[in-house]
């Protein structure tokens, strides 16, 4: 025993200095938030804030009011839940508040890259230019195109009587072909001289994107206990086979056989190129750019879609603005008529379909938003209080709760409102108030600040041209029109545009 106890001194010493070292023993200092270290030491409160992230935070700010320092697996984070004090970290400077370190740590351990100097500063550039503006409107020129070849090719008519009706899931549907044309407009499609004819190399585009999709879909699945480093052991030999798959699938070689590969895509390639990255570390970036750009818009194309079928009042008022849309351009749908050529301007004259979207992304888009501290700092709040905030640690925002659904900012906030975001006179609405001041910050789907999502123009219309399509070329309805509208996933909190539980059946054929 006398030879044992030293060994178990020495231990002891060492796991409590480890667990001091993690901040275990974390104590609150005068005027730092309250402070929550959780139950189990250095886990903290991990376990109930992934099983449920709103609910939980909620529990939190009835405890501790509107700032709180939470331990999340041996990390401190602030979180922010006063939307009229969002603005004290959207706008601080990146000296003190900084999302790439821990953005560059996510994408290491999801999709194995790492990343190079100014990452985001190229991404934001390129994004810019080839997502926004000008660059837009050959983006939507593009994505047009491949709607039109993934969704016009094989639909059976109404004078085809075997084929009248079609019959998916509402989920599955929407995903499958707003993911697979966003792929196709970014990363390019078959050259007809590789496949002999313009009609074949079309037919590759659909053939190899769905099977592009069928693996994505399984990764898709996977990656919120991946981004927790929680997998067990055979879904994670599962995810690195993914990763290898994608990795070929997306490889730089591959993609400079294409033809119409977007300048978005090109553009990030060529900078890497030219700063020496290897190809195996640029075929890497192409998956994480895939996820980034295609990941979240048919979730959200899947709920636009839903809520429009619920609410046939919304739907009438989408419906009549898309044929108002047609109309004013001289394009007339027929059986054996041309396309519809949806422009990037005929999709600036829809306010009600924008607000639509707009009410979809608040009901369903759940970020959190994630900053790293890097010196020593303190946060003002809108009532003038003032906290200070350790370097090291990490401060957050979860609009989801703290605005999206406060019925004081969003009256009825869980209702489905299409017009929620229009004036009375038929404009963008943008006044919401929070305790009688007019919030700045009213929706964040896409985030804020210098961390705002560089391609959520071309996101947006993703989503509105998928649904002008779907309700110019289509009848469809659900298979059963009492379903109920689905509970979001609450695995994926945190993650951007939530999925839903289950999927509903429904149908569609073309209108002509």
């Amino acid at each position: 025993m006398g030879f044992l106890l030293p060994i178990i001194l020495a231990l002891l010493v060492s796991v409590l200095g480890g667990l001091y070292f993690f901040g275990a023993f974390r104590q609150r200092r005068p005027g730092e938030p309250p402070l929550d270290r959780g139950p189990i030491p250095w886990l903290g409160h991990v376990l109930e804030f992934r099983r449920d992230t709103a609910m939980f935070l909620e529990r939190m700010k009835r405890k501790h009011g509107d700032i709180f320092t939470i331990q999340l697996g041996g990390f401190y984070f602030t979180f922010l839940m006063d939307p009229l004090s969002f603005g004290t970290v959207v706008k601080e400077a990146r000296a003190k508040l900084d999302f790439t370190k821990f953005a560059q740590q996510l994408v290491q351990k999801v999709f194995g890259y790492h990343s190079m100097e100014n990452d985001h500063k190229f991404l934001q550039m390129s994004s810019n230019k080839h997502l926004m503006g000008d660059g837009l409107v050959v983006m939507t020129q593009a994505m047009m195109s491949n709607l039109q070849n993934l969704m016009l090719h094989s639909v059976g008519t109404k004078h085809d009587k075997n084929k009248t009706w079609n019959e998916d899931g509402l989920f599955n549907y929407s995903y499958n072909i707003v993911f697979r044309a966003g792929y196709l407009a970014l990363f390019g499609n078959e050259t007809p001289k590789s496949t002999g004819s313009l009609e074949k190399a079309k037919e590759v585009d659909r053939e190899e994107s769905q099977e592009l999709f069928h693996e994505f879909r399984k990764y898709d699945q996977l990656f919120p206990n991946l981004a927790y480093g929680v997998l067990p052991p055979g879904e994670k030999r599962e995810a690195e086979r993914l990763k290898r798959l994608f990795w070929n699938m997306l490889s730089v070689q591959k993609v400079r056989t294409k033809d119409n590969i977007s300048g978005w895509v090109s553009e990030q390639q060529q900078v890497r190129e030219e700063h020496g990255m290897e190809d195996f570390m640029q075929n890497r970036y192409m998956f994480l750019l895939l996820w980034a750009s295609q990941g979240n818009t048919g979730p959200a194309a899947f709920w636009l879609l839903l809520y429009l079928m619920k609410h046939p009042e919304a739907m009438k008022a989408v419906q009549r603005e898309v044929e108002e849309v047609l109309k004013e351009t001289d394009q007339e749908v027929k059986h054996g008529g041309p396309l519809v050529d949806l422009t990037r301007d005929m999709l600036l004259k829809t306010p009600i379909l924008d607000s639509a979207v707009e009410e979809t992304l608040r009901l369903t888009a759940a970020p959190v938003l994630t900053r790293a501290v890097l010196q020593d700092m303190s946060l003002k709040m809108s009532d003038g209080n003032e906290y200070r905030i350790r370097e090291g640690d990490r401060v957050a925002l979860f609009p989801y709760t703290a605005v999206h659904i406060d019925p004081e900012v969003h009256p009825d906030p869980l209702t489905f409102k299409y017009d929620r975001f229009l004036t009375p006179e038929g404009g963008k609405k943008t006044d919401f108030y929070k305790g009688g001041k007019k919030l700045k910050y009213y929706n964040m789907p896409w985030g804020a600040g210098i961390t705002m999502c560089p391609g959520r123009f071309f996101a947006t219309n993703e989503l509105k041209q998928f649904v002008f399509l779907m309700l110019t070329y289509f009848d469809f309805e659900l298979k059963n029109p009492e379903e109920k509208i689905p509970d979001i996933d609450i695995k994926r909190w945190g993650f951007g545009s939530m999925q839903p539980t289950k999927d509903i059946p429904f149908r569609y054929r073309l209108r002509f």
